[in-house]
């Protein structure tokens, strides 16, 4: 077993290699540029791995990728950083103005997808003999559903759309972990125990509320009290502590009060960067505080898709799996289109334009590393190895082709200037 910090060391020094070859070679977006760098290294280590099992490269790709225990990782730590810091960046006025756009793609399309997602992946199983239940599908849409704000808010850097489009994306991303993390705990918990499970739908409405509703409360208080210490200092790297505290202590405060941990850092994130930063600090701890949480984001950006890129060799690359992940690809990409379709256009049937927008949200639902934790994370069971094996497929598809071609859509379907 290898110390944390050597295995920090290790995937720090090999973020800068591909990182390096991708700025000389492949000229790719960073995050994208380490996925495909870090994916075509692994199934080139397999390769060799079959061809001299003697070489036992895949099981030591296995036992390091132990060590690091990428669920926990990225859903009990990274995932608090990164979702503050993309809140701080969040404009909480556009937010506000499509407020009811976002929480219908949040709840209602996630429910939606979930579903929808299920029952295609219970047919293909019953097709291909993957002996998937019905439990097990749910669970599969649950994980599979919610847009990874990590992935989106990295592409949103790079695309041209409106200000009103680029919220109504980035809030449902950000605000959309709380209802799939809720429906994939409940959902996991219903296939594990099986028919015994008590969990009816008014349970999982009410828990998601509780949690939520809670989240989003704690997420107010502790960001107003934080920009309450703002007011009374002017030392940026005091602010730049309690920032540090603000986005670790309610993650951690609202998973002991059994609350959304996701849904207080993102409303803690938006009160720092909008009412924090315009009337509690300085020009200069704006821009160390941005600086700094930019630079935090960037980091853990280079590192987890690093890590999605490695995960390939925990797959077991059976072919009825890999079957089922080349159909549930576009399936999945149907299922969000219909799912935002159901869920967000019946609130602008008034526009004349609605093809652009909605073509974009459905293309820019972006998958990645949550759903690869939420599917690493599932206990061992004959469903988890085809689970995980489409979840990759689709996270990884999602990652480069959608996040590549998501800024040529934009170019083709939305006039200049036009709005959503």
């Amino acid at each position: 077993m290898h110390a944390p910090f050597d295995l920090l060391a290790l995937l720090l020094v090999t973020s800068a290699c591909l990182a390096f070859l991708n700025a000389k070679v492949l000229k790719l977006p960073l995050t994208v540029g380490l996925l495909v760098g870090a994916f075509a290294a692994t199934l080139l280590l397999i390769g060799l791995n079959h061809l001299d099992p003697a070489l036992s490269v895949q099981p030591g790709i296995r036992q390091l990728l132990r060590g690091i225990d990428f669920p926990h990782t990225l859903l009990n730590g990274c995932l608090a950083f990164l979702l503050f810091a993309g809140a701080l960046q969040v404009n909480s006025a556009d937010l506000l103005a499509r407020k009811w756009t976002i929480l219908a793609l949040a709840t209602l399309g996630t429910i939606l997808s979930t579903g929808l997602v299920a029952g295609a992946l219970r047919g293909i199983s019953i097709l291909l003999g993957l002996g998937v239940s019905w439990s097990w599908c749910l669970v599969f849409g649950a994980l599979i559903s919610p847009t990874d704000p990590v992935s989106v808010l990295d592409v949103l850097k790079r695309v041209g759309i409106t200000r009103h489009l680029q919220a109504i994306v980035a809030g449902e991303s950000l605000f959309n972990d709380g209802v799939g993390v809720v429906l994939f705990s409940l959902l996991l918990t219903r296939a594990v125990a099986g028919p015994a499970a008590d969990i009816s739908a008014g349970h999982v409405a009410l828990l998601f509320l509780l949690q939520a509703g809670g989240g989003l409360l704690l997420g107010l208080c502790l960001g107003c009290l934080a920009i309450q210490a703002f007011r009374r200092i002017d030392d940026y790297t005091v602010e730049l502590i309690i920032s540090l505290a603000l986005a670790t202590g309610s993650f951690s405060l609202a998973g002991l009060l059994g609350l959304s941990g996701p849904v207080a850092v993102v409303i803690a994130g938006i009160l720092i960067g909008n009412r924090g930063a315009r009337l509690a600090m300085s020009e200069m701890t704006r821009t160390h505080l941005m600086t700094f949480w930019r630079l935090i984001e960037d980091v853990l950006n280079a590192l987890l898709f690093l890590l999605i890129g490695l995960e390939i060799a925990a797959i077991d690359l059976a072919w009825r799996a890999i079957a089922a992940m080349a159909a549930m690809i576009p399936l999945v990409l149907l299922i969000r289109l219909c799912s935002v379709a159901l869920s967000a256009v019946p609130l602008h049937l008034r526009l004349a334009n609605k093809a652009g927008p909605l073509l974009i949200l459905s293309w820019g639902g972006l998958r990645g590393g949550l759903s690869v934790a939420m599917a690493l994370s599932l206990p061992e069971s004959p469903a988890k190895a085809p689970i995980l094996t489409v979840a990759y497929g689709i996270v990884v598809f999602s990652i480069v082709v959608q996040g590549l071609t998501l800024a040529p859509l934009v170019r083709r379907v939305m006039p200049s200037g036009a709005d959503s």
